[in-house]
């Protein structure tokens, strides 16, 4: 089941028009926040995201067909639609709803953070690593950006180092977090062993 705003990794986009966690309003493509919307559209975006976080995939689906068929500039309703499309397997549509996003707003962290995931479980790692780096560039604040480079590091590029740095750029941003906190003193336990057997050898 799809929990929107749930997962650690992942984070379902914020209202159009409202400011995510770091402060940003969604812009668009002339640079101006994305304030003027009517209610029903507002209600429908909300429904959608009650849906997502409900695991109704199908309905917010629909919602957010229909939300971006009358108001295509917001990023974040591309975002959260990529999620879902992403969530039942259809990597190449998921990736196109996102480049629609991007489109939008080419610094949208949210957007790129997505397009790091989807291209880290198609295996295409050095394009992964681009967009959370992209995201970062962005709002070096974007505390998903940095997990997601602390797992990418770790698990599939074997860079134990650049993996702790990104894990402790994530509790200092987010807030303690257990495992990530068992996490890093396991990655430090690493390195360090790591570095000693290298003094040996040497």
């Amino acid at each position: 089941m799809l929990l929107c705003c749930a997962l650690a990794v992942s984070a379902c986009a914020t209202l159009p028009g409202q400011a995510d966690k770091t402060g940003k309003v969604q812009t668009g493509p002339d640079g101006k926040p994305l304030r003027e919307i009517p209610p029903q559209a507002m209600t429908l975006f909300e429904q959608a995201t009650a849906s997502m976080a409900a695991g109704n995939s199908m309905d917010a689906e629909l919602r957010l067909q229909e939300f971006l068929l009358h108001y295509p500039n917001y990023p974040g309703a591309h975002v959260n639609l990529a999620i879902l499309t992403a969530a039942r397997g259809d990597d190449a549509t998921a990736e196109t709803i996102l480049q629609d996003a991007l489109a939008v707003d080419p610094a949208y962290p949210p957007a790129l953070n997505q397009l790091g995931m989807l291209h880290r479980r198609m295996g295409r790692f050095p394009e992964a690593e681009a967009a959370y780096l992209r995201a970062l560039d962005a709002d070096p604040n974007y505390a998903l950006a940095h997990y997601n480079l602390g797992v990418l590091n770790e698990l599939y590029l074997q860079r134990l180092g650049a993996a702790l740095q990104h894990f402790e750029a994530y509790q200092a941003i987010s807030g303690e977090d257990k495992q990530v906190t068992k996490w890093i003193a396991d990655l430090k336990r690493r390195i360090e062993r790591h570095q000693r057997t290298a003094n040996v050898t040497e």
